[in-house]
């Protein structure tokens, strides 16, 4: 094999995230749903017999030692490979927005080089080095929609039903050490579990589904695989949790109060995703079909293209219309 073109690597929105307590490290620990979104980077890898990794923006430059590029070293150095790479990299993604696009660059270079060197990790192999470039990257290794714990290292695949999000990442973005060093940043008093989710620890107020639950093995750990019934995935889908890294967002950064303020209007619901600062708000399906007649042709107007119901936004803002998606598109290249 001599190249591989066109890798996927679709970004995440935290569906909730809760700041559940706090590692002698410093690390926070956290409850979350990672969701998968069709919004993606696409990468372009090309073998060279040399060793040498060079990367090729093909779009708004990145910084120069990206996690992609030390995803590829990490792999070379820990396989031994003495092949290198040429990665091009289409940015779609926007930067700083909580959406997970370098850690996802970073799976798919992972993935796409273990099978461009002929390496045949398994997906065990793959996951703990994702885990030592950042929280996030296992998580797109894995697949699929996730329950996801701990700093992001504890992963439960779950079941979500096809949900379409209005996305906008406003100008700014937010450093993430100053969300997390906020003294508005609090812990939160919901926590959920993966068996008969979603749940909280309140007297007052408490939800809870049936769901069905089989034990599978996975990156050497065991996970639960949730599939929830109708009635959880409603009590879910109106506003289970929130973030608690909203609030010292805010604070810092008045253009995600704008965004917030945006979507509310345009969609009655509104959520930061990660730590800043792109909001989303789930747009349901009447919405969808004002903008979706028959008369636009066979399947109507094409709104992801369009993006009618997030026009207006204000100069440098990016947004779009997304959908979820049932598993990231590269599944099953590391069995």
């Amino acid at each position: 094999m001599q190249a591989i073109y066109d890798v996927p690597a679709p970004a995440k929105l935290n569906l909730f995230l809760h700041v559940v307590g706090k590692r002698p490290d410093g690390y926070h620990l956290l409850q979350s749903i990672f969701a998968l979104i069709d919004w993606a980077d696409t990468l372009h890898f090309e073998r060279r017999s040399d060793g040498r990794l060079q990367r090729h923006d093909q779009g708004d430059a990145l910084p120069e030692d990206d996690l992609c590029l030390r995803a590829a070293r990490a792999l070379q150095q820990q396989s031994g490979c003495t092949l290198g790479a040429d990665i091009h990299i289409e940015k779609r993604l926007p930067a700083g927005a909580g959406m997970g696009g370098g850690s996802s660059d970073a799976a798919s270079t992972l993935l796409a080089l273990n099978r461009l060197w002929g390496l045949n990790w398994p997906l065990s192999r793959l996951l703990p080095l994702g885990l030592s470039l950042g929280a996030d990257v296992p998580f797109f290794l894995g697949g699929s929609h996730a329950f996801v714990e701990g700093i992001g290292e504890i992963l439960h695949p779950i079941e979500l039903p096809e949900m379409t999000f209005a996305v906008v990442k406003p100008a700014a973005s937010i450093p993430t050490q100053k969300i997390f060093s906020s003294p508005l940043l609090a812990r939160s008093n919901s926590v959920a579990i993966v068996a008969g989710f979603p749940a909280h620890n309140s007297s007052d107020d408490k939800t809870s589904s049936d769901s069905r639950s089989t034990e599978s093995e996975d990156a050497g750990a065991v996970t639960s695989v949730v599939s929830l019934d109708a009635e959880g995935v409603e009590k879910f889908l109106n506003g289970f949790g929130r973030n608690d890294l909203q609030k010292p967002a805010e604070d810092f950064c008045p253009e995600v109060v704008q965004a917030l303020e945006l979507l509310e209007s345009r969609f009655c619901n509104s959520r930061m995703t990660g730590s800043g600062s792109a909001v989303f708000a789930r747009v349901d399906a009447a919405t969808l079909d004002t903008f979706n007649k028959p008369e636009g042709g066979k399947n109507g107007i094409d709104y992801r293209e369009k993006n009618q119901l997030i026009s207006g936004l204000p100069t440098h803002w990016s947004g779009r219309i997304c959908r979820s998606l049932n598993r990231h598109p590269l599944q099953g290249w590391a069995e």
